[in-house]
């Protein structure tokens, strides 16, 4: 019995580190911090949505550590930028966590957290997939440049809190849209921010709601691997195609989300594990492409 006990806890961890790596990879190469995946997931698992916020505030800040330290390497991180983001979105957490348990005791949390993903998701895949870009903000006056840097920030910081996410999925859109950042400087700059933001978010939700933190540690394991791997891979592929697969994986989950709502979650997941999976594939044969490229030279 203890034998078969034990199998059980190992091949949950093996589970739960999987999860955390792949995701970890998406964090890393997006900037995303992680969370805007986790959580939908968790979600779609019938995890609670304050523990599922909790755990996904509690991956992200692991996986944007490991992505912040491949991104320094690669010079992708705006230091000045990244601290005032980070500050403005911290401050925005302690507006949003209020909100987020007024909705709880209302029992309106599972229908208006999933709502607000879908929108959110739709949005930002129209301005990644659609809209034109900023070429540049150099012609911006430097007030205005630090205004909308904190509008990036708040806003990144309340949505982080109230969808238990970093708020690197919007962070990234918003700098390359409104601030003209390349895909890869707002990559690296939004995993910088994002760790001042979860790390606030977290530490309110834990105070207010104490969760077993077992599960967050597994998803970490994998997570901290993951997001190297995914710092790593930016520099094989072109600004473009960065920007191009971010929206579709926005669209993506948007849908898996909104099956969820229309009460088909098991469809939900297989698309979003289906297109996840395409994305790895894609990944893969890019880098052995360009391996073979190297060896042929």
């Amino acid at each position: 019995m203890t034998a078969i006990f034990t199998r059980g806890v190992i091949l949950i961890f093996i589970l739960y580190a999987v999860l955390g790596l792949l995701i970890g990879v998406l964090s890393g190469f997006f900037g995303v911090g992680g969370g805007f995946i986790l959580t939908p997931v968790l979600l779609l698992l019938s995890v609670d949505p304050i523990t599922a916020i909790t755990i996904s505030l509690m991956y992200t800040i692991g996986t944007s550590v490991s992505g912040v330290f491949a991104h320094l390497k690669m010079k992708n991180v705006k230091w000045k930028d990244a601290a005032l983001i980070g500050a403005s979105g911290a401050a925005a957490t302690q507006a949003a966590n209020p909100f987020v348990f007024f909705l709880n005791d209302h029992h309106l949390d599972e229908t208006v957290i999933p709502l607000a993903y879908v929108l959110l998701l739709g949005y930002f895949s129209w301005s990644l997939l659609l809209r034109k870009d900023k070429k540049t903000s150099s012609g911006r006056k430097k007030g205005m440049n630090l205004l909308i840097l904190v509008f990036t920030g708040a806003t990144g910081g309340f949505v982080s809190t109230l969808l238990g996410v970093g708020g690197g999925f919007i962070l990234v859109p918003l700098l390359i849209s409104l601030s003209g950042f390349k895909p890869r400087e707002a990559v690296g700059t939004s995993l910088m921010s994002v760790l001042f933001i979860v790390t606030a978010g977290f530490i309110t939700y834990f105070a207010k709601s104490p969760i077993d933190l077992s599960t967050g540690a597994m998803l970490i394991a994998g997570g901290l691997a993951g997001a190297q791997a995914g710092a790593y891979l930016t520099s094989r592929f072109e600004q473009t195609e960065i920007r191009t697969l971010l929206g579709s994986l926005y669209v993506i989950t948007a849908l898996s989300t909104g099956l969820k709502l229309a009460g088909l979650e098991y469809l939900g997941i297989i698309v979003l594990i289906v297109f996840i999976g395409g994305l790895y594939v894609k990944m893969g044969l890019k880098i052995g492409k360009q391996l073979k490229e190297i060896r042929s030279k």
